[in-house]
Order: structure tokens, then sequence, then C-alpha cells
């Protein structure tokens, strides 16, 4: 597949959406102002019915597409609310989908010290993989016969290995890469493999771009609750 124009010839083509935490009104309200082909959605949904029911009809006039954020896995209804809901195969995580025309791949959850936090010294992860860690793990400890609910919500190096084997416009994610002075180098290096032009994170509340420099790609930070189009124009926010 050829490379793609992001931002041409209409940038509210895709929109971006950043941790509702509980606040849905400016994604309903971006949807309606601008009928996009799709919009991507950024973790932390903090929901207290499924996904597809808390959106409404955004679902019908739009494709929505996913990533989980770390509150997602802090209580099970909010959990079951995202990963059981309407809306489940919709999930980016780990894959690249061609969505209006752009390849965007999608990393979900955040970077934990237990099993991988590529920061301060720790650049190898203690665990590669969820069987290295579920095999060291006693029986009582899982959580549905299998990960307890807490590390499902970690990034696993055997997700970024296996995502950074392919090609993609777009890296939408969870954490930041290390442009933000919180952010990871990893997130960076993915977007590299990927080849791709443009990286979109939510969790840090913060509103900011950074032009591409140096063959490195442009980068959109999302707020809280705010939605973005492809030049990373703020549409809506509470």
């Amino acid at each position: 597949m050829g490379r793609h124009e992001l931002t041409a010839p209409d940038p509210s083509r895709v929109l971006f959406a950043g941790d509702p935490h509980g606040r849905f009104d400016p994604i309903r309200t971006a949807v309606e102002a601008y009928r996009p082909e799709a919009v991507i959605l950024l973790g932390d949904y903090e929901l207290e019915a499924p996904l597809d029911e808390t959106l409404g009809p955004v679902a019908e006039k739009t494709q929505v597409w996913w990533i989980a954020g770390n509150h997602d896995y802090v209580q099970t209804h909010y959990y079951d609310h995202l990963f059981g809901s309407r809306l489940a195969e919709r999930n980016l995580h780990g894959r690249v989908v061609e969505i209006a025309g752009l390849r965007v791949a999608g990393l979900g959850g955040h970077f934990q010290g237990k099993i991988w936090y590529p920061r301060q010294g720790q650049a190898e992860p203690n665990f590669t993989s969820r069987d290295a860690f579920l095999a060291q793990l006693g029986k009582g400890n899982r959580w549905r016969g299998g990960l307890p609910r807490k590390r499902r919500g970690a990034i696993w190096y055997e997700d970024v290995s296996a995502l950074g084997e392919e090609q993609a416009d777009v890296l939408v994610s969870h954490e930041a890469p290390a442009c933000h002075h919180l952010g990871f180098q990893a997130i960076d290096e993915l977007a590299k493999a990927l080849g791709a032009r443009l990286i979109v994170h939510g969790h840090l509340h913060e509103h900011y771009s950074v032009p591409s420099r140096a063959g490195a790609p442009c980068v959109f930070g999302v707020g809280e609750a705010e939605v973005v189009d492809l030049k990373g124009n703020r549409l809506s926010a509470e």
C-alpha cells in the first residue's frame, strides 16, 4: 500500500478523542458538527454502561475505534463495559487497520514497572510475554483464569515487538513519546519501525503538538475530554 496524505482533502475526516473520564459530550458534539468518517478514542473512559450504549447515536454516524487506557482496568465494571461492549471488535490495540484511507496502528495500556518500564535504566522488560509472567504467578492471583486485571492494562514487549513488524501512517497510543518529559522513547522507536508520520496520544491530559523534525513523526497530545482533527486542531472540549 502506498503512502497516504494525512491532511488532504479534509482533516476532519478522522477525529481523535482524548481521555473522556466519563464525559462524552465533546465526542458527540464533534461527530454531529463535523461528520467524520471515523473517530478514534484514546483511552480512560470510566464507563458506567457499555461503550456502545454510552456513545449512543455516535456509533451509527461514524466508525468508532478505540484503545484502552490505564483507568479502564481499575474497576471490573469499567473493564466489562469496554471489552464486553458491542464495539469490542473495534479495539485497535496491537494491530494496524485502514481507517478512512489511513493505516492506523494502536497501542493501548501503560508501562508498568513490574512488567516493563523502559525509562530510568529499566529498558529491558522484566517479562517479555504474558506467558512468562503467568508462569511465575500463583493460581490464587489469577483473575478469570488468566492475568490479574491490572496487568491486562500493561504494555507488553511481545505486543510492541509484533506491531513493529507492520507498517502504518499513524500510531495512536495511550502513553506519550519522548518529546514529552513524561513520555517514553519506546513509543518513538515503535513509530519509527512502523514508518508512521504521526503519533497521537492521550493519558497526560495536555493539548500540544510537535512538528515533524529530522525524520521523526509529528506528535499530537490530546487533552482530557478533548477532540482534535488530523492537523491537531482542537474541535471541542468541556
